[in-house]
């Protein structure tokens, strides 16, 4: 993974991209899987990873499927969960996995973000 390249694009903004996190830019990161390897990681944000090259196995913890992504093909992945892959075969797999980059917090949002990730929340009135 240490070819890995992050590219910024901003995609269309159009009215037409109704969703808010489709006006957003991406960030796509590419690396390769080489044949008898396997790699994992745990998914920061909601992302789309694409096989290229190469068939890929994928499989991801607390599903009871493991899932052969052809080249060319793509699959949702979610934050939080984790998340394997490897090639089938013995040709090297290219792999892209984008994301849209998060919308900018105000530090009172971040706060209160940490606050509820701790489970502490805000203050109650009594």
């Amino acid at each position: 993974m240490d070819q890995a390249s992050p590219q910024c694009m901003d995609e269309d903004s159009s009215l037409s991209a109704w969703r808010r996190d489709e006006r957003l830019p991406k960030v796509v990161l590419h690396f390769s899987v080489v044949p008898g390897t396997t790699l994992t990681w745990r998914v920061v944000a909601d992302s789309t990873l694409r096989a290229h090259g190469a068939r890929l196995w994928l499989t991801r913890v607390n599903s009871p499927y493991d899932h052969w992504l052809e080249p060319g093909s793509e699959f949702r992945l979610q934050r939080g969960e984790r998340v394997w892959i490897s090639t089938d075969g013995e040709r090297t797999a290219r792999v892209s996995l984008s994301c849209a980059l998060p919308a900018r917090r105000g530090f009172v949002t971040r706060w209160l973000g940490r606050l509820a990730w701790l489970s502490l929340g805000p203050p109650m009135t009594r």
